[in-house]
C-alpha cells in the first residue's frame, strides 16, 4: 500500500530515502521511488517512522494507519538557515533567532546602514548531542504554518535563544556562520534581517520595509504566491516545468478569491546578503534584486545624505502600530506590491485629510491585495484584483501598474525642467539621467523592472515630471500632485529607482530634493 511521499523543503521530491517503519509487533523497512513514494504491507494501527538520507536530517514521526494515509513527509536539507521571530520588533521588546545548522554555528549582530555595522557578538551555539543545532520540518504543507524551529528539543529555560532589540530603529542583520578551523567547521555563512523599528518616533521621516510582498513571493516549502498558490500537489515535484501549473496552465490562477494561508514564520533564502557585499555592489541573483539588498540601498543612500528616518515594517501598518500623524513623510521601498485594504485607506485618508506627504520610490505598487489571519499569517489576492478597496492604486499613488515595458531598462528623461524636484540638479527639460543602476537582472537604468504610468484613475492635477526612455513608449512615469489638505505625493514608478540612488548622482539629486521639501 501506497504508505506516503517524501520531500525536501522545496518539496522536490527524494528517492533513495531508507524508512524504518516499527509497530508494536512488527518491524519492516522500505525505500522511497522516484517520485518519492513509499510503499509497505501494514494492518490497521499505529506505528514509528524513521526517515534517513544523505545530506539531510533524520527524523520519527508517529504514523497511525489507515488515518494518516498518504503521508506527506518532509527532511531539510544540510545547509545553514535561519530567521528571527517576529521578524519584527520595537526598541526594546525581544525576538528568537531560529537557525538550522548541521553543526556549531557562531551568531553576530549587525546593522545597514550607509556601510554594515558590527553591534555585537552573540555567541557560538551546539550542545552535547550530535547535530544537536539541527531542525526539523512539520510533515505536510507547513507554507501556511511555519516551520516552527526551537520548538522541539527547546523546552528548557537555557535553551531560549532570544535577543533583545536596539535602541536604534533600523534594518539588522543575523551573521551566522559555522567555523573553518573548528574539528568539523564547513565554512557556511547566512545571513536575515530583522526589522527594529522605534519605541517612539524619532524621526521626521518613516520607511516602510516591503515585508509582506517579501513572504508572497517566498517559496520555502514548495509554494508561494506565484506556484502552488492553493497548496502543495498530491505528489512531490519531479521536474518543475513537468509538474507544476504554473508552467502546464500557464495564466491561470488556481484560486478565484485568496491563496491558502502564507505564514511569515519560514526563512527568506532571497533576503541573505553575501558577508562581502558593499552598498554600492550590484544585486546578485532574480529575487534578491526586489527584496531586501535593494531596499538596504536606499535606508543606506538615507544615512549618507543625512535624512533622519525610522523603520517599520509593513505589517505594523496594518495592525495601527505606526503613528502617522507623528510622521512629515512617509517613504515606501523598492517593491510594495502587496498591500491590505486597512493599510491603503490609512495611508490615503493621512495624505488626503491629514496632510501627509508620501514619497513612492518603488514599482508595481499596491497591485495585489492582501488580508491577515492573524500576526504570523496571511492571504493573498489575485494580482489586479481590488475587491476591498476597491479603486486603483493610482488614486494614492498618482500611478499604476501595467506590465508593458517589464524587464527593460532605461535612464529618464526630464519633461519638466522648470519643477522645483530639478532644482540645483543641473537637469533641464530633455536632459537625462539615471544611466547607472545596481540592477544585474533588467540593466539599463533606473526606469526599469517593473514600471508604473499615469492611468485614468490619476488625480488630475498630478504633474508629469519625467518619463523612463524605455522602448515603445513604455517607461516609468514621475509625478508629483498635491491635495487640499496640504499633503503631496511623489512618485518614482520604477522598482530599479532604489537600485540606483547610491550610484546615480540624477536619482540622489531629485529625491533629495523632495525630502527636502517634504520634510520642510
Amino acid at each position: 500500500m501506497l504508505i506516503g511521499y517524501v520531500s525536501d523543503e522545496n518539496d522536490s521530491a527524494l528517492a533513495g530515502v531508507r524508512v524504518e517503519i516499527e509497530g508494536p509487533d512488527t518491524s519492516s523497512e522500505a525505500v522511497s521511488r522516484a517520485s518519492g513514494a513509499i510503499h509497505a504491507d501494514l494492518a490497521p494501527g499505529s506505528y514509528m517512522v524513521g526517515l534517513a538520507h544523505p545530506g539531510y536530517g533524520g527524523k520519527r514521526v508517529p504514523l497511525r494507519v489507515p488515518e494518516d494515509l498518504p503521508r506527506r513527509f518532509r527532511l531539510l536539507s544540510d545547509r545553514l538557515l535561519g530567521y528571527a521571530w517576529p521578524k519584527w520588533a520595537r526598541a526594546g521588546e525581544r525576538s528568537e533567532f531560529r537557525v538550522h545548522s548541521p553543526e556549531a554555528y557562531k551568531l553576530g549582530l549587525w546593522r545597514y546602514g550607509a556601510a554594515k555595522q558590527f553591534i555585537r557578538n552573540l555567541g557560538w551555539y551546539d550542545d552535547h548531542g550530535p547535530r544537536a543545532t539541527a531542525q526539523l520540518l512539520p510533515d505536510g504543507d507547513f507554507v501556511g504554518s511555519g516551520v516552527e524551529w526551537n520548538r522541539t528539543g527547546y523546552g528548557s529555560r537555557w535553551h531560549q535563544q532570544s535577543v533583545e532589540a536596539p535602541e536604534k530603529s533600523g534594518l539588522y542583520y543575523f551573521h551566522a556562520q559555522t567555523g573553518l578551523h573548528t574539528q568539523t567547521g564547513s565554512g557556511r555563512f547566512f545571513s536575515f534581517p530583522w526589522i527594529v523599528e522605534p519605541a517612539k518616533p524619532s524621526a521626521p521621516i518613516a520607511v516602510l520595509t516591503s515585508n509582506i510582498t517579501w513572504n508572497a513571493y517566498n517559496p520555502f516549502g514548495g509554494r508561494s504566491n506565484y506556484f502552488n498558490q492553493d497548496g502543495l500537489r498530491e505528489k512531490p515535484v519531479l521536474h518543475a516545468r513537468q509538474d507544476l501549473r504554473r508552467y502546464t496552465h500557464p495564466g491561470t490562477w488556481p484560486y478565484e478569491e485568496t491563496s491558502a494561508p502564507i505564514s511569515f514564520g519560514r526563512p527568506e533564502l532571497f533576503n541573505s546578503i553575501p558577508e562581502d557585499t558593499r552598498i554600492t555592489d550590484p544585486i546578485e541573483g532574480r529575487l534578491e534584486s526586489a527584496m531586501a539588498a535593494a531596499e538596504w540601498r536606499l535606508l543606506g543612500w538615507l544615512e549618507r545624505e543625512e535624512f533622519g528616518y525610522d523603520l517599520y515594517s509593513e505589517t505594523s501598518l496594518h495592525f495601527d502600530r505606526l503613528p502617522l500623524e507623528s510622521y512629515k513623510v512617509l517613504v515606501l521601498n523598492t517593491h510594495p506590491e502587496y498591500w491590505s485594504k486597512e493599510m491603503y485607506s490609512r495611508v490615503k485618508r493621512w495624505v488626503y485629510e491629514g496632510g501627509g506627504r508620501l514619497v513612492y520610490l518603488g514599482g508595481c505598487g499596491m497591485l495585489a491585495e492582501v488580508e491577515f489571519v492573524d500576526e504570523s499569517t496571511m492571504l493573498c489576492r489575485r494580482e489586479d484584483r481590488r475587491d476591498l478597496r476597491q479603486e486603483s492604486e493610482a488614486k494614492l499613488l498618482g500611478v499604476a501598474y501595467s506590465h508593458s515595458g517589464y524587464q527593460t531598462g532605461a535612464p529618464y528623461k526630464v519633461l519638466d525642467g522648470s519643477h522645483w524636484v530639478f532644482e540645483g540638479t543641473g537637469l533641464g527639460t530633455g536632459d537625462c539621467f539615471g544611466y547607472a543602476s545596481l540592477h544585474e537582472r533588467c540593466p539599463g537604468g533606473a526606469s526599469g523592472h517593473e514600471l508604473d504610468k499615469i492611468s485614468p484613475d490619476s488625480p488630475p492635477n498630478v504633474r508629469h515630471l519625467a518619463k523612463g526612455q524605455n522602448p515603445e513608449e513604455t517607461g516609468a512615469d514621475m509625478v508629483l500632485f498635491e491635495t487640499p489638505s496640504g499633503g503631496a505625493v511623489f512618485a518614482a514608478g520604477s522598482l530599479c529607482w532604489t537600485l540606483s540612488i547610491i550610484v546615480d548622482k540624477g536619482v540622489s539629486n531629485v529625491t533629495a530634493n523632495v525630502l527636502g521639501r517634504f520634510c520642510r
